[in-house]
């Protein structure tokens, strides 16, 4: 559920994506304000939230940890899912293209209204507010990102194993990139040494690499698992 404003002209400003704006007029006859400024303030806000929250919240956990964790609540994916929890999607208001494309549902587009919304939060009711609202949503994820090791990058955790245990480097090679310019494809394969390890397809080289070596960590773990060696499972990010 949306919280509540008392100002709904900053709501519809937060709601508003560029292309929406560059599509319409307000009644005045004068562009329309899209959520793209709400978004610049909402990105330090939440990291800021996200930052004073696990300070104290996890009072062992040293920088690096803290900052890793940091990362992997505020990161788009992560946002993404919370603008789908409180069906942020229904409320966007999108040009007619974008919503064609599928805009509604993109990740990026609902991790930058959220970021929009809690700008728009903290100017309609102040920090407090906004604190109270994100917090409430980073509990369970923050518990679940800490246990399962989400925050972790799967391409380090995996040439931490291959160096320490095969004293190799993964390799990584793009196999293909299929689909229009806008909207590619890649798949990218992991080597260890001579060794296919596994195979990850995603959006970007990145996010293939990144899905290959958690695939990598995971069949890894599966087959040292009975010996006791088993490798920490992660997700890509």
């Amino acid at each position: 559920m949306l919280p509540q404003f008392r100002d709904q002209d900053l709501l519809q400003r937060a709601l508003t994506h560029s292309s929406y704006a560059n599509e319409h007029l307000s009644n005045a006859g004068v562009p329309i304000e899209d959520n793209e400024r709400l978004e610049f303030l909402g990105d330090a806000i939440l990291d800021f939230i996200a930052a004073k929250w696990l300070y104290t919240r996890f009072p062992e956990l040293d920088e690096g940890r803290l900052t890793s964790l940091r990362a992997a609540l505020v990161r788009a994916s992560t946002l993404a899912r919370f603008a789908e929890s409180i069906n942020l999607s229904e409320h966007l208001r999108l040009g007619r293209g974008e919503a064609d494309s599928g805009g509604r549902h993109r990740a990026n587009i609902l991790s930058d209204a959220f970021e929009a919304l809690m700008a728009a939060l903290y100017m309609d009711q102040g920090f407090d507010a906004v604190s109270a609202y994100f917090e409430q949503m980073i509990e369970n994820t923050a518990t679940t990102v800490l246990n399962s090791n989400l925050d972790r990058d799967p391409k380090s955790l995996l040439q931490e194993w291959s160096q320490a245990t095969l004293s190799i480097t993964p390799r990584y090679r793009v196999a293909a990139a299929e689909g229009p310019d806008h909207a590619k494809t890649f798949t990218v394969e992991v080597w260890l040494g001579d060794a296919l390890t596994a195979t990850g397809s995603g959006s970007s080289k990145q996010i293939a690499e990144q899905i290959a070596a958690r695939i990598a960590l995971r069949d890894i773990a599966t087959r040292n698992r009975d010996d006791g060696n088993a490798v920490e499972e992660v997700q890509a990010p």
